[in-house]
């Protein structure tokens, strides 16, 4: 019954009744509206927070805007050894020969000498934990025999990723006119490195590194800060300022977020945590459904079998303002006529997921096997049966 029809309808209507309705109804319409604050405004150049599972941006300041990474270069040259290790190209205890520009390199340094050979783990570990510009050359060469034929990887791998406002000129990250990259484009190599490779991120979680007798903390201050933190890598040139790309995880929940063109140490470590703290404290990601996992069936004209399940390729998340959970509903669309031959993966529908009315998210429902042709007879039985169905 509506408001309406009770107040006219009613015999036992009275104006006491009226002023309770009208206030249950404006607390039920303030229940039910969601309410999220606004994220943090930090003093910084550019910044980006994501969900890791569902992708979804929960913060963002000039994410485009292409700016100068600093060492956060190093996240992608030491996705590129990850690769090649992942490929079969390099092991981990291979030696390499320190050429003399390695040994030469400026700035911050892992401190390894002309013509000595250093593993390739021990290199990476200085470049993720000592953040040593020497270590990236030395990789770099030995990757792609020069530095300069490895900055034309690293650009390969950016488009690949899909990373468009990104273009890399050197291995570690000093200023070049043509280096830059932006917040967004750092954060989506960033899933690619946690999400291809998750047991060498482990190594971006160490908080020292002993070379040569010289032990460098990581410049991560957010590793001493906060348990859940885990990654990833701190930048700093007078362009750039000071940049920190950080990831943490607490309870099933990752979040990546980027932070560049601060003004100090503290004042990067303090943004980040600004906004991992935000994601973290107004919003939750669930996993509704699984990848390849059945969701529905529906039938295939002039097929054999006569019938295919459908699923999702990818599992899927959402990520949503906190404590209503029980507000999404989800539903699924399929195509009206279906007909064989059917390919696995082929989209046959779609799962549509919305929130108190306002759509999440859509992915497509595709086919979980393939479906061939009937025999002849089902195919003219099945057309007999479209043509009087229509």
């Amino acid at each position: 019954m509506t408001f309406k029809n009770f107040c006219f309808f009613s015999p036992a209507f009275k104006p006491g009744i009226l002023l309770l309705l009208f206030f249950a109804t404006l607390q039920v319409t303030a229940e039910s509206k969601i309410l999220i604050p606004a994220a943090p405004k930090l003093s910084a150049k550019s910044y980006f927070l994501q969900d890791f599972d569902s992708g979804r941006v929960l913060a963002e300041k000039n994410a485009d805007a292409k700016l100068p990474p600093a060492s956060l270069t190093k996240i992608m040259t030491v996705y590129i050894v990850f690769r090649e290790l992942a490929n079969g190209h390099l092991t981990l205890d291979e030696q390499v020969t320190v050429s003399k520009k390695a040994w030469r390199t400026p700035g911050s340094r892992m401190f390894i000498e002309v013509n000595k050979q250093v593993t390739v783990k021990d290199l990476l570990k200085g470049v993720i934990i000592q953040s040593g510009n020497d270590a990236c050359v030395a990789l770099a060469e030995h990757v792609a025999g020069d530095e300069a034929t490895f900055a034309q990887l690293m650009n390969q791998h950016a488009q690949r990723l899909n990373m468009i406002n990104t273009h890399f000129s050197n291995s570690m990250g000093l200023p070049d006119p043509e280096h830059y990259t932006t917040a967004r484009d750092l954060a989506i190599l960033t899933h690619a490195l946690i999400d291809e490779f998750p047991d060498y991120y482990s190594w971006f979680a160490e908080k020292q590194f002993t070379y040569n007798n010289i032990t460098q903390k990581n410049r991560n201050m957010l590793l001493w800060r906060d348990e859940t933190v885990d990654g990833v890598k701190t930048g700093h040139t007078e362009a750039a300022g000071y940049c920190l790309v950080a990831s943490a995880k607490r309870n099933n929940m990752r979040l990546i977020s980027v932070v560049m063109g601060t003004d100090s140490e503290n004042a990067r470590a303090n943004a980040n945590q600004s906004l991992l703290n935000y994601g973290f404290r107004f919003f939750e990601t669930h996993r509704l459904y699984k990848a390849l996992e059945p969701l529905s069936e529906t039938k295939v004209w002039k097929g054999e079998p006569q019938n295919v399940k459908l699923g999702l390729e990818k599992d899927l998340y959402v990520t949503i303002p906190r404590r209503h959970y029980k507000d999404l509903k989800a539903n699924m669309t399929i195509d009206s006529k279906i007909v064989a031959p059917i390919s696995k993966g082929q989209k046959l529908g779609t799962v549509n997921v919305s929130l108190s009315g306002e759509a999440v998210t859509d992915r497509p429902l595709v086919a979980l096997d393939s479906v061939k042709e009937g025999s002849l007879f089902q195919r003219l039985y099945d057309e007999a049966m479209l043509m009087i169905q229509n």
